[in-house]
């Protein structure tokens, strides 16, 4: 049972961590350096040093007693017997160059301390048995966590596993293009097959932004970045729940349409659709007519967020895809590196040259996603150039180090810092990612049932993005049991404990009426039209798993079609909630 509440700050007076000094001979050679030790558990490094190149790697580490638990953050552990640990890389950590030090935070938990007696490194003896002797790591690149969980998780009383699974049948009623032949959404069917670029470049497919039928390039590339971000770093919880592979169908479904559009080095189409027309009709994407033009950004006509955001997007994608479809993954690799040249190269906020997003999807500037992009990039190649480039962009863009106030589709900064962190360790940028974390948890206005508010605009969509956000933060050592528990708070809210569900096809009370215009159209050839959008009647169709807007600051919510600031959806408001949800998974 987790221990909540008032008792955590008395049991925590009486069971503090402390520091301590590993004794035996790894911790002698300096493989092994322990931070604190509490009651049932610790938190320590594991240092290791590659004496030539690797691109990937296996560690085996020996306890001298069975633990009752093991969690690390940089690399996919396993075990048989409790004793022996196997570490294999993470998709992100595997490329190592010759010279390189790893150092590999680790929660060990027990009814009586271990001590670690043997350590392999890609079967070499490396501590234990006479090995070669490493010395201790001259400066972390990896997170050195500061507050690791110590209690478990408590009892989910909402079915996390089937909101996993309906946020991504959201995503599938969301395609454009040709639809495949394992769709699942039955009311759908192939549209906007004649998207095409100014010189008849094919444009089809990628996905309609919410509940119209314009494909946004800008939220489109920041909802497949985050959906990646949470489908690596909480892999378990996709797995566990069944859904591996789906989340890697709804990333690819976007990457391939970027990598389409990015026609040449310059030249990248980040809108298909005008913005007026399509909200001009109200019906099925099956049936639109209009004319869709093909908007984008060029080397005399730059957009550096656009095309940084959309490079992160594919860089995440590498990443994701790296083992199960490595060609794929240096497709997406590739064009993200191009893509970010060209956002770096040709500076300006894309709204300047694709006027019409500038109605509906303004940028309030580029240098979060520069930074952003640098990162990703760096993750999926270990390339020091793009660190390098990342950290730049922190001096040169002073916005990046200050307490962000959301994390967005137009705001990455949160999402930079707590990913700056995660591939350093550096404390600066942890302490930029617990001054977010802390303020959204302590400070940020609160709805009267709990809810963190911070913009009418979407209101749940920031209540999945900041637990998304603090997930990641608790995930990477960083006050991880107050973390995760404000994260569950908040998801909890949108689960049922707001007094209802606000997930479409999900829990008590759910929203029937979307502001979704497919959704609330009835099956073909039955006509649709405006008397769809403003009829009391529930949708035909179930948007399963569609994360509605939201209530007000005072919990005040009524399920109106018409209301489209508290009943649409959208591609970005699910990204960060659905990760989020993985997240929680990835805990049990």
């Amino acid at each position: 049972m987790a221990v909540t509440g008032l008792l955590l700050p008395l049991l925590a007076s009486i069971f503090a961590p402390e520091a301590v000094s590993a004794t035996g001979a790894c911790a002698q050679k300096g493989i092994i350096d322990e931070h604190t030790v509490w009651n049932d558990g610790m938190t320590a490094n594991l240092n290791i040093k590659f004496p030539s190149a690797v691109t990937s790697w296996q560690v085996k580490m020996t306890f001298d007693h069975a633990l009752s638990d093991f969690e690390t953050w940089e690399a996919v552990a396993s075990t048989t017997d409790n004793v022996v640990y196997t570490l294999d890389n993470a998709p992100f950590d595997g490329n190592q160059p010759a010279g390189a030090e790893l150092s590999i935070a680790f929660n060990a938990y027990f009814s009586s301390k271990p001590e670690v007696t043997s350590v392999t490194l890609n079967g070499v003896e490396q501590c234990g048995g006479g090995g070669t002797t490493l010395p201790p790591p001259t400066g972390p690149t990896q997170p050195q966590p500061t507050g690791g969980p110590t209690n478990p998780p408590p009892p989910l009383p909402y079915d996390y596993q089937e909101v996993l699974e309906k946020s991504l049948l959201f995503y599938e009623a969301q395609r454009s293009g040709p639809l495949p032949p394992d769709n699942r959404i039955p009311w759908r069917g192939d549209s906007a097959m004649n998207d095409r670029g100014e010189n008849g470049e094919d444009l089809t497919g990628g996905y309609y932004d919410a509940g119209d039928h314009v494909k946004f390039g800008f939220p489109m590339a920041a909802s497949m970045t985050v959906m990646a971000w949470g489908a690596i770093d909480f892999a378990n919880g996709y797995a566990g729940a069944g859904q591996s592979d789906y989340v890697k169908q709804a990333v690819k479904w976007g990457t391939d349409f970027f990598i389409k559009a990015h026609v040449g080095d310059t030249d990248f189409y980040g809108q298909c659709g005008n913005g007026d027309a399509d909200h001009a009709f109200w019906g099925r994407a099956e049936d639109m007519n209009m004319d869709r033009p093909g908007y984008k950004i060029t080397a005399g006509g730059p957009g550096s967020d656009l095309a940084g955001e959309t490079a992160a997007a594919l860089a995440a994608a590498a990443v994701l895809f790296k083992d199960s479809d490595p060609g794929y993954s240096d497709t997406c690799l590739q064009h993200a590196k191009q893509l970010f040249e060209f956002a770096d190269g040709h500076r300006g906020k894309y709204q300047d040259s694709i006027w019409d997003a500038g109605n509906f999807y303004g940028s309030s500037g580029y240098g979060d996603e520069l930074a952003w992009a640098a990162a990703w990039i760096y993750r999926a190649t270990n390339d020091q150039t793009y660190l390098d480039k990342a950290k730049g962009f922190f001096q040169e863009f002073s916005d990046l180090n200050g307490r962000p106030s959301e994390f967005s589709w137009d705001s990455k900064h949160a999402g930079v810092q707590l990913l700056m962190y995660q591939l350093t360790g550096d404390s600066s940028y942890g302490s930029m990612v617990t001054q977010f974390c802390d303020w959204v948890k302590n400070e940020a206005p609160r709805s009267p049932k709990g809810m963190v508010y911070l913009n009418m605009w979407g209101s749940l969509r920031h209540v999945g993005n900041v637990a998304f956000i603090c997930l990641g933060a608790a995930k990477n050592g960083l006050n991880s049991d107050a973390y995760n528990d404000f994260a569950i708070q908040q998801l909890n809210y949108i689960l049922g404990d707001g007094g209802r569900s606000y997930v479409v096809g999900f829990g008590n009370n759910p929203p029937v009426r979307a502001h979704h215009a497919g959704a609330s159209c009835p099956d073909a050839p039955a006509p649709c039209g405006w008397d769809q959008l403003h009829t009391s009647e529930p949708n035909p169709h179930v948007l399963y798993g569609a994360l509605v807007g939201g209530p007000d600051q005072d919990d005040a919510y009524e399920d109106n079609r018409d209301d489209y600031i508290k009943n649409e959806v959208a591609c970005d408001y699910n990204a960060g909630f659905q990760g989020a949800i993985a997240g929680v998974l990835s805990l049990y």
